[in-house]
C-alpha cells in the first residue's frame, strides 16, 4: 500500500466495520456455544468438521492449515490437543514423509455429532434468521467473490506449501 492512496470513503468504512464486528459477534457466540457444549474451540471444531467430511475421515495437517487460515504451527498444537483428548490420530504421512497425515476417531466424530446441532442453531439464530432468501444468495455471491479474491494471493498460513526436491547429497 502506497503513502498517496486514497481514503476510504463512508460507505466503505461502514461496510468493513460492520463486516468485522459481524464476524467477532458470530464468532464469540459460535465460541461460547463449541466450548459449552463439546469443550472445543473453533479452530478444533473446524478440524474434527473438515475431517468428519473428507473421505475416510483424514487429511494432510498442511491441508488443513491451508482451509481454515491457521499457522502450521498453531495447528499442530491444536492437533496435538485433539490427539490428547482421542478425538484424531496423527501418522506420518504414506506419500509424504514430510507430511502428517490426520484422522478423525469414533470418538471425535461423537464430538462433532453432539455439539452440530447447537452450533447450527447459533449460526442460523444470529446469521440467517434476519435474511430473506434473496439476501442469502447476494451475502453468499459477495463473501464467495471477496473470499475468492482474497485467496488468490493468501496469508502465509493459507499458502500451500512449496514442494522442493532434496537436494543431492
Amino acid at each position: 500500500m502506497t503513502d498517496d492512496a486514497p481514503p476510504l470513503d463512508g460507505e466503505q468504512l461502514g461496510a468493513y466495520f460492520a463486516l468485522m464486528e459481524v464476524g467477532s459477534l458470530l464468532q464469540h457466540a459460535v465460541e461460547q456455544q463449541l466450548r459449552a457444549s463439546g469443550d472445543l474451540s473453533w479452530v478444533q471444531f473446524q478440524l474434527l468438521a473438515r475431517l468428519a467430511d473428507a473421505p475416510r475421515g483424514s487429511r494432510r495437517m498442511t491441508d488443513l492449515a491451508d482451509d481454515v487460515v491457521y499457522s502450521r504451527s498453531g495447528l499442530t498444537y491444536q492437533a496435538g490437543l485433539l490427539d490428547k483428548a482421542g478425538l484424531i490420530t496423527r501418522q506420518p504421512s504414506t506419500d509424504d514423509e514430510r507430511s502428517t497425515t490426520v484422522t478423525i476417531t469414533g470418538a471425535g466424530r461423537a464430538v462433532v455429532a453432539r455439539v452440530l446441532p447447537g452450533h447450527v442453531d447459533v449460526v442460523r439464530q444470529l446469521l440467517f434468521d434476519p435474511l430473506s432468501r434473496h439476501d442469502l444468495g447476494t451475502l453468499g455471491s459477495v463473501l464467495t467473490r471477496v473470499r475468492d479474491h482474497m485467496r488468490a494471493a493468501p496469508p502465509r498460513s493459507a499458502k500451500p506449501r512449496s514442494r522442493t526436491k532434496p537436494r543431492p547429497e
